[in-house]
């Protein structure tokens, strides 16, 4: 048993000694190692900490590897670009509504000043009704821009009941009465969606709104069911748009170009409240880039199932 009771001993002080070591070395080599790999982490946020609203175009630094936080780097710079990208057009989209409300203030307020420094020769009644159709432009761009705002934040719904669509189109139509354009329905058919009538109709009208705006003689209007949609498409003679501008004119405050905005009177926001509301109804609204002599919007809607 000595000999047992030296070995035991012999090994119990190697132990006490080489275990304390190296579990110091191990921690040495894990907090190297443990630092070496969240260098680039700390890297990524001291330079997010840097970033702030009026310096989004930063970009935090890539590792050279392909590891997950290489992958974290660029999903990170991925959402800075978004958020550079929707913060530029934030900008743009408050510039363009400044400017569109005062323009019309701007006519108002000129044309009262007018009157007031020269009363005698001031033209009562056509200011009256100036100051009127200033004011209608007004309240109908002050409308547009609270509905923009209640879709941007999900406040609004649609609800979901059985429209007859071509009752909503031929009712638009004849609500205008005469034009200078002629408006074709000769290929309105029948057809049936689920939605908001409300909303169906905002939709329509912009579009007739867009088309009797640029239209030079006449305004076509087409709607089907196809399959298992029902395909509504407002066809004008204009100037058409331009190839690269066809997705910015959906847009707000999108002009496709001097020719389709000079003395037209437009915001820019009907495409652009039209193609939010189709979206919320599930369908599509798109400009048909294979359509000659003119700009065709075509609108997608899934059809409701037969009864």
């Amino acid at each position: 048993m000595d000999d047992v009771d030296e070995s035991v001993g012999a090994l119990t002080r190697s132990l006490l000694i080489a275990v304390p070591v190296a579990t110091a070395l191990l921690a040495v080599a894990i907090w190297f190692l443990v630092g070496r790999v969240l260098r680039p982490v700390e890297r990524i946020r001291a330079r997010v900490a840097e970033i702030s609203a009026s310096s989004l175009d930063q970009r935090v630094p890539e590792p050279a590897t392909r590891d997950e936080i290489a992958r974290l780097a660029q999903t990170m710079n991925s959402m800075l670009a978004r958020l550079e990208a929707t913060a530029a057009l934030q900008r743009r989209f408050v510039s363009d509504a400044s400017h569109e409300l005062r323009s019309p203030l701007t006519r108002i307020r000129t044309a009262l000043e007018v009157d007031l420094a020269h009363p005698t020769g001031a033209d009562v009644g056509a200011t009256h009704r100036g100051a009127l159709a200033d004011a209608t432009q007004l309240q109908g761009l002050i409308d547009d821009l609270l509905l923009l705002a209640r879709l941007d934040e999900a406040a609004i719904h649609s609800r979901r009941i059985l429209v007859d669509l071509d009752d909503i189109v031929l009712a638009e139509v004849h609500g205008r009465g005469a034009t200078e354009q002629t408006i074709d329905v000769s290929r309105v058919s029948a057809a049936q969606v689920l939605g908001d009538p409300g909303q169906l109709t905002r939709v329509v009208r912009n579009l007739l709104d867009n088309a009797l705006r640029y239209g030079a003689s006449g305004i076509e209007v087409e709607l089907a069911e196809v399959g298992q949609d029902a395909v509504l498409r407002v066809s004008d003679d204009g100037p058409g748009v331009d190839p690269a501008l066809r997705e910015r004119i959906f847009e707000r405050f999108a002009r496709a170009d001097d020719a389709r905005a000079a003395g037209t009177g437009g915001t820019g926001l009907g495409l652009a409240i039209a193609r939010e509301l189709v979206d919320l109804h599930g369908g599509s609204l798109v400009l048909d880039v294979e359509h000659r002599g003119g700009a065709s919007f075509v609108v997608r809607l899934p059809a409701a199932a037969p009864q």
